[in-house]
């Protein structure tokens, strides 16, 4: 039986008419920038996550680097993170000059550990990025705490976590801002690319939307700093407002399946399924196991037709780019165990109750079968 790691088709077979419609409409309307949709967008995204402001973006990543320009990170600035993520996370670190430091990980979530953090804070550093992994936010309140302690800037990547609180206070409430991703296989995917930031601060919004257009002030043709072309389009914009519709209802459906892997799966010897921060919810970006026979796991469920994901196969601090911002392998001895155990199963709303019992059974047999030798 065949299972799709994702089913864009599907996504889109459950909005067609809506979606075809809304491109008519915008096509008709000539509004194709910053027009109606885009503030839409922004007065949703916002609402839903209890914050001020939302300014979108053509990116994640530009989300990411907007945000910490914004929020005053500049050239030489520390920014602590973990190498366990997306490449987006550490280029817009490097893009604007300032400099990763890069901290261990906890094995069970995947995620920032706060007990990395104040070891590695200098004089220099600025700003913390802890990364919302896989839909579930960070230990964020061990991390404000360290935060306030020292004085820091929390500046949050939850480019897979839109829809994601602890205790009732969404991505965007636990620092100055936060990034979202609007890639096409978010839980919330645009037809294409798209990003935005959240944040409560009046600084960080009139700071972002300046530079989200080149740095222009409020006045046309008049700037206050170098900026960037990352508008969202309108179209884009448009796409994601059908979809934002029926979020709920499809991370709920994500959040149904992620209990049938937690319950069918525990105790499955060899397999370490992925847990909770006290207080969390988990919106389920990624349904990720650990085992330390991760490649015969993939392989094995390949041959019975069911696809699987290695997020992240080599941490980044292994790559030439960003090898300068940590020590020698071995430097980050959690993350790269991690990286070496970590596979992702298929999780999206559209697989059927037949699919899910085929993971399941297989994954179950698996463990059953003798290791290669």
């Amino acid at each position: 039986m065949r299972v799709p790691f994702l089913d864009i088709k599907a996504q889109y077979q459950d909005l067609a008419g809506e979606l075809d419609q809304t491109a008519l409409d915008v096509l008709r309307s000539g509004a194709y920038v910053l027009g109606p949709h885009n503030k839409g967008l922004e007065e949703e995204v916002a609402q839903m996550h209890g914050v001020r402001h939302a300014i979108a973006v053509n990116s994640g990543t530009d989300a990411l680097r907007i945000l910490m320009e914004a929020a005053g990170v500049g050239p030489g600035d520390e920014v602590i993170t973990t190498a366990f993520t997306f490449v987006a996370s550490l280029e817009a670190i490097v893009q604007i000059g300032a400099v990763p430091v890069l901290v261990d990980i906890l094995p069970e979530t995947f995620d920032l550990d706060p007990a990395a953090i104040e070891p590695a804070v200098t004089e220099k550093t600025k700003a913390i990025l802890p990364i919302h992994l896989f839909g579930q936010l960070t230990d964020v309140r061990a991390i404000e705490t360290i935060a306030n302690r020292h004085r820091l800037t929390v500046l949050e990547d939850a480019a897979q976590a839109i829809g994601s609180h602890c205790e009732g206070r969404y991505a965007g409430q636990w620092g100055r801002g936060a990034g979202l991703s609007f890639y096409v296989t978010k839980n919330l995917g645009a037809i294409g690319d798209g990003g935005m930031i959240l944040t409560n601060d009046a600084e960080v919004d009139a700071n972002s939307r300046s530079l989200r257009v080149h740095g222009m002030g409020r006045e046309r043709y008049y700037y206050d700093a170098v900026g960037y072309t990352s508008r969202l389009s309108e179209l884009q914009a448009a796409f994601l407002r059908v979809k934002l519709r029926k979020l709920d209802e499809w991370n709920a459906q994500r959040d149904r399946i992620a209990q049938v892997y937690l319950q069918q799966l525990a105790g499955v010897e060899g397999i370490h399924l992925p847990k909770l921060h006290p207080g969390n919810n988990h919106t389920w970006h990624q349904f990720t196991v650990r085992t330390s026979r991760r490649d015969e796991l993939q392989a094995f469920l390949k041959e019975r037709e069911i696809d699987s994901m290695i997020y992240y196969p080599v941490p980044l601090h292994l790559h030439q780019p960003y090898a300068r911002f940590s020590g020698a392998p071995g430097s980050l001895g959690v993350t790269e165990e991690v990286s070496r155990q970590v596979l992702s199963l298929p999780v999206h709303q559209h697989l059927s109750e037949a699919q899910i019992e085929h993971v399941v059974a297989s994954i179950r047999a698996f463990a059953a079968s003798p290791a290669a030798v």
